[in-house]
Order: C-alpha cells, then sequence, then structure tokens
C-alpha cells in the first residue's frame, strides 16, 4: 500500500523529510479494525514525532493519528463495528500512523462518522475535539460550580482548532457564561457564531476587558495559546480559587 513516511528525522526544507513509500497492507487481529483511509489531519503532534522519533533502522515511521475512513476487515474480537462502516478517530502514538492507504486501529477508540460531515470535516475533529472535551470536562469540570463564583468561562484563543471546539462544547452542553478572545473581526463572528456570548481581544489587556462585561470574574480559564503571554492577566482576572 501507499504511505508517507520517513527513515531519519530531517528538517522539514530536507527533500527526504516526508517520502512516498510501499508498504505491507496491514492485517487486523483481536479487536483491531482496518480502515481504507479517505482523509486525514495535521496536528502538532505529527510535527513533535517527525523531529523526534528515529524509526529502527531500516525501517519508516509513518506520521498521522486523525483519520476517517471505511472499515474493510475486523479482527476476531471486534464487535461494534462491521465492514462498510464509516468512522472517525484518533489513532495511538504506539503504532503506525493514518498517513497511508490503510490503517490498523482498536475499536475502542473509534466513532461513527457523523453523517453530515463530509471526510474532511471529519477527519479533522479527533483530537482537536477530544482535548477541548477533556480541559472542560475532566480538568476544568466546567459541570461542577465553584461556590459564591460566577459561572463564567473565559477560552483563550476561542477562534483556534481547540478553542473553536470548546466554545461550542461549552455553549450547547451547559449553563456556563462563555467568554472567547479573538482580535479580528472574522475571527470576532466566528466565535460568536459558534455561540460565545462575549468576545475579547487577546491583542489588547485582557483582565479590564472581562471586568468591563459586568459578568463577573471567570470561575474558570481554558488558555490554548500563548499562555506565558496571558499569564499575568490570567492572574488578575480569574475568581479566587478559579480553575485554569
Amino acid at each position: 500500500m501507499r504511505a508517507i513516511g520517513y527513515e531519519k528525522s530531517l528538517p522539514i526544507t530536507d527533500d527526504n523529510a516526508l517520502i512516498d513509500i510501499d508498504l505491507p497492507r496491514p492485517e487486523p487481529h483481536g479487536s483491531d479494525l482496518l480502515v481504507e483511509v479517505r482523509a486525514v489531519s495535521v496536528n502538532p503532534v505529527d510535527t513533535k514525532v517527525r523531529m523526534r522519533a528515529e524509526p529502527e533502522a531500516g525501517d519508516y515511521k509513518v506520521l498521522g493519528w486523525d483519520a476517517a475512513g471505511v472499515v474493510v476487515a475486523k479482527g476476531s474480537d471486534v464487535t461494534g463495528f462491521e465492514v462498510g462502516d464509516e468512522v472517525f478517530y484518533a489513532g495511538d502514538l504506539t503504532r503506525p500512523g493514518t498517513n497511508a492507504e490503510f490503517h490498523i486501529v482498536d475499536e475502542r477508540i473509534v466513532g461513527r462518522k457523523p453523517e453530515r460531515l463530509s471526510w474532511a470535516e471529519a477527519a479533522a475533529l479527533p483530537l482537536t475535539a477530544i482535548t477541548a472535551w477533556e480541559a472542560l470536562f475532566d480538568r476544568l469540570n466546567i459541570n461542577s460550580a465553584i461556590p459564591g463564583v460566577a459561572p463564567v468561562l473565559l477560552i483563550i484563543g476561542g477562534a483556534g482548532g481547540v478553542g473553536s471546539i470548546a466554545v461550542q462544547l461549552a455553549s450547547k452542553l451547559t449553563d456556563v457564561t462563555v467568554i472567547a478572545t479573538a482580535s479580528r473581526p472574522e475571527t470576532r463572528d466566528w466565535v460568536l457564531n459558534l455561540g460565545a456570548d462575549h468576545v475579547v481581544d487577546h491583542s489588547k489587556p485582557l483582565a479590564k476587558q472581562v471586568a468591563d462585561l459586568g459578568v463577573g470574574a471567570p470561575a474558570y480559564v481554558f488558555s490554548t495559546t500563548n499562555t506565558d503571554d496571558h499569564l499575568a492577566e490570567i492572574a488578575e482576572l480569574i475568581a479566587p480559587q478559579g480553575r485554569f
């Protein structure tokens, strides 16, 4: 099968940083699905692995974790999927990646592709959506109120990949007031259309902008980008006992 990978970690400017390769088509076993890949997306993890992870001598490293595709074979222990099912998922860092015609993935980390999404749209979701979900509901625990504190969430980087998913999850699945940051007219409109209640400009001091909204000091702050630049402002604006 066709795939894209590398033999040695090289600068991306090098012609051999990523190369076209031919690999055997993998066989599913146990709880594995064999997926014919229709679309993949690129994430920061791809660049970090490519820069640092050397394959064994004589082997290739294949990147790619997000994917959407069709199940074409399954292992003997699979119970949740059938051949022909359309799926999407974030893969497993310990296994070969999705930048290939066919990919092996454990059914326990696979979901059914939403029918109204294209292949590319579905492939763009898994890692960003998992990151946003875990940050909001597992780490910040925004469904658990902080006594005496306004149920307000500030998302720094609201128009980015993770931020834009977080805006939607928080606005549709909780009763918190969502403040998102964006600095351009088009990104302000974008996060408002996604469900943000308020937008502030992250290119300007945040604490005064948030205070001027009159909704109370945020109980929760989810900073997805440039946190070092905003840390002093976050410390000033977050509520006492707030979660960051």
